[in-house]
């Protein structure tokens, strides 16, 4: 099984809206995104590099598998 390696905020957020969730708001280095099928919104801190237990998490949050991740990711 392929790792998940931290990625750079940016390049989170295309994957985020990528899948159609929209920006809610920033609080202090924090975006949130949100998507109507979600129950909670999708964190994650304005960093160089995103660290993994945050990125796993909000692939639990979008239902997202590790394998669609990667995927996707390249693609992006």
């Amino acid at each position: 099984m392929p790792r998940i390696f931290p990625v750079h905020w940016r390049k989170f957020e295309k994957f985020v809206l990528h899948l159609g969730c929209r920006y809610l708001r920033t609080a202090g280095d924090h975006i949130f995104y949100s998507r109507s099928d979600l129950k909670r919104p999708v964190v994650f801190p304005k960093l160089s590099d995103i660290p993994v237990f945050i990125i796993k998490n909000n692939l639990k949050t979008l239902g997202i598998s590790r394998d669609a991740y990667l995927k996707l990711l390249e693609k992006i």
